[in-house]
């Protein structure tokens, strides 16, 4: 899917075809679409297929001479509750040629979503540099916010841990931990790129891009640390309550093995004066009230002592 956009007034309009200072915007294109682009475009296909490749890396590549600037930024992505990871990372390929910027992505993205809602006042598709800062911004601003859907959804498996014995909250910790993972890989390549791209001095044309790219820099930071202090937490958290799953098991362990005891007592007891043989007591007309209050007794005392050793 190809959509064409420019800005006018001070909103972004959807165009029919692209023109000069226009935004292209590529979502999971067919061969047909590709075709265009490379055609049309004059993009080097390459530069497309790094864009969709969901293993590639952050990184920069600029050519004065083939007149282009090409930026992949790994961007977050939720995948929804009911998948093994349910935040993961994906690439989003940004290509700056003749004119035009345009952005190829495999999926469907949150991230520009903003960006055509008019979020930024100041966005505009003619100024290519500052929209490139946009696009990072968003991004960083959306990694902290599903940093946060992340925290708020382990701190509702550790109220289930708490009395847990089964292993289902632990595996969806994992889940969390592996998205956290991503994360932490995806903003550290990030931060690299970035810092590549402040050396490069790209942003430096306007005051205003220099300092929304120091923004950004900074947000992406701050991401990082909030991603190792989530991944630390879940750390803990998951020895701790790997722990506390085998305190509850033992607990029920103990609980079985008092219950199994008690119940023998009487048993016992009955076996006893069950027995074919001459028994003390036997011909006494209360011995079955005496035998009865043996047993009965015998097992008071028992869940007595197992009571206050709290195995119940």
């Amino acid at each position: 899917m190809i959509n064409f956009y420019k800005t006018s007034e001070g909103e972004l309009v959807k165009l029919d075809s692209p023109v000069t200072g226009s935004w292209i915007n590529v979502v999971d294109p067919t061969p047909e679409e590709i075709n265009f682009l490379t055609e049309e475009i004059e993009i080097f296909p390459d530069l497309i297929n790094y864009s969709l490749d969901l293993d590639e890396m952050s990184r920069i590549e600029r050519d004065e001479d083939e007149g282009y600037t090409f930026i992949l930024l790994r961007i977050p992505h939720y995948q929804g509750e009911n998948v093994d990871v349910p935040y993961a990372t994906i690439p989003l390929g940004i290509i700056i040629v003749d004119g035009v910027i345009v952005t190829v992505c495999r999926h469907e993205t949150d991230i520009l979503k903003p960006l055509l809602n008019g979020k930024y006042r100041g966005l505009k598709t003619g100024k290519r540099f500052r929209f490139v800062l946009y696009v990072f911004l968003e991004a960083a601003s959306r990694y902290l916010s599903h940093l946060r859907n992340i925290n708020k959804a382990t701190e509702s498996l550790e109220d289930q841990l708490q009395k847990s014995t089964r292993n289902r909250e632990v595996l969806e910790l994992v889940k969390y931990q592996k998205s956290l993972t991503y994360f932490a890989t995806a903003l550290r390549s990030n931060e690299v790129m970035m810092e590549r791209v402040q050396r490069m001095k790209l942003f430096n044309q306007y005051e205003e891009d220099a300092d929304l790219l120091e923004d950004v820099i900074t947000e992406n930071q701050q991401a990082i640390q909030m991603t190792g202090i989530a991944t630390e937490i879940l750390s803990g958290m998951m020895d701790a309550f790997a722990s506390i799953i085998s305190n509850n098991l033992n607990g029920v362990m103990k609980g079985l093995a008092a219950l199994t005891i008690i119940l023998n007592l009487p048993t016992i007891v009955a076996s006893f004066y069950g027995m074919n043989v001459k028994l003390p007591g036997e011909e006494h007309p209360l011995a079955f009230l005496t035998v009865l209050g043996l047993a009965v007794g015998l097992t008071a005392i028992a869940t007595f002592i197992f009571y206050k050793r709290d195995w119940f």
